[in-house]
């Protein structure tokens, strides 16, 4: 069966690659940072979720190797079998502290966090009204649930009115939206999103993957932005952006809710528990993001002078409230030549085109970092204008 299976697959790739969609990965030969070595080259990197530039964070390395040489290098079970360590519900708690909740759950990945929490709390009766340009995970998890779906328009609160009158005929009613939406880099709505959940008795979930640590004046994310800390039932993240950078998700929000969780949900019951090191790292995250907020100025300063100068050079930038910059390309095999450009002249970045974004929509993210300092800035607006030149993108 496998020689006619392996000849579908040659074909399909084989097709992707013609129409300039293969995804070709490349190979990083430092940590993680502003500055990276590629193929042997130096390269500032544009293109990483290090929001924060903690990837690389002296602190969190050695709390990492402190916690595998206090509590080992894995846990080699799930929690309900063998039960976690002291330093899991310190994590918890810390989580809990900062976005302003009741209590927290963690898991591998926010993939698993968002895969995990739909099918345990809601079910044929009950209605998941999502916006339109949430992240793959959410998608996922709301097809492993058996409620009713609604869907509405990227930050269209019309229509999301609309979805809610008629899902009025369900017994509970969940809003889920990205905080940040990661192709785009807009904020969600969310203070309109809160008046119409009060006004049509809906509950409200939250993505704050790529918002929390960037968006808000102390990082702590949508709620912040908006004053509505504590009042989102729901809030799901990752420790693999902003946070350090590494690996683990948690879910966080009201104290039944997350004990409801705890008693159904799969990748949580199934999944191993976070290893030591990765969770001793995220409590000592977390006691720099209260003990000091000059990472979140120093990003928020570099992203306002990035966008402006791209702006200013002529390149068509989606408007941004966080720390991604959509410079738009609008044709795949553009947007991979850019790229590939972009990378001779010392800049690391990615073209993302379909089925990562809609057809005819391809770009560039440029993400920017605490770590990037003003010349790396500098750096890269001048190779972005030299080769947006060379292509025929600007005058």
């Amino acid at each position: 069966m496998y020689t006619e299976f392996q000849e579908y697959l040659k074909k399909e790739l084989a097709q992707i690659d013609a129409d300039g969609l293969y995804k070709r990965e490349r190979i990083i030969e430092s940590a993680q940072g502003a500055e990276i070595m590629v193929a042997g080259k130096k390269c500032l990197n544009f293109c990483a979720n290090n929001y924060l530039g903690l990837a690389d964070n002296p602190e969190l390395i050695q709390a990492a190797k402190e916690g595998m040489d206090a509590r080992g290098f894995g846990m080699a079970s799930v929690r309900f079998i063998c039960g976690c360590q002291d330093l899991h519900k310190t994590l918890e708690k810390k989580i809990a502290d900062f976005f302003g909740t009741e209590d927290t759950i963690l898991y591998a990945a926010c993939f698993d966090a968002n895969g995990g929490v739909f099918e345990p709390l809601l079910g044929p009766d009950d209605a998941i009204i999502s916006d339109a340009l949430n992240h793959a995970s959410i998608i996922d998890g709301v097809r492993l649930c058996k409620a009713q779906r609604f869907r509405y328009a990227n930050a269209d609160m019309a229509d999301l009115e609309k979805q809610l009158q008629d899902a009025q005929k369900c017994r509970f009613r969940l809003i889920v939206t990205d905080g940040v939406f990661s192709m785009d880099g807009n904020v969600c709505p969310l203070d309109k999103i809160y008046e119409l959940a009060q006004k049509y008795n809906a509950m409200v979930m939250v993505d704050e993957s790529h918002s929390a640590g960037v968006v808000g004046k102390t990082g702590r994310g949508v709620t912040e932005h908006y004053n509505l800390r504590g009042k989102v039932e729901i809030l799901t993240g990752t420790l693999g952006k902003a946070f350090g950078g590494a690996m683990g998700g948690f879910t966080t929000g009201r104290k039944e809710i997350i004990d409801m969780l705890r008693q159904r949900s799969r990748p949580y019951l199934f999944s191993n528990s976070m290893a030591p090191g990765l969770v001793a790292a995220g409590i000592r995250m977390f006691d720099m993001m209260t003990e000091t907020n000059t990472l979140q100025d120093k990003l928020h300063a570099n992203t306002e002078y990035f966008i402006k100068k791209m702006v200013e050079a002529g390149f068509d930038c989606k408007p941004s409230q966080s720390a991604i910059c959509a410079v738009m390309l609008y044709d795949a095999p553009l947007s991979q030549k850019f790229a590939a450009k972009l990378q001779e002249e010392g800049i690391f970045v990615t073209g993302f085109y379909y089925p990562v974004v809609p057809k005819g929509q391809a770009r560039i993210r440029v993400q920017v970092s605490a770590a990037h300092e003003r010349e790396h800035l500098d750096r890269c607006i001048a190779a972005f204008t030299k080769i947006g030149k060379e292509l025929g993108i600007l005058k």
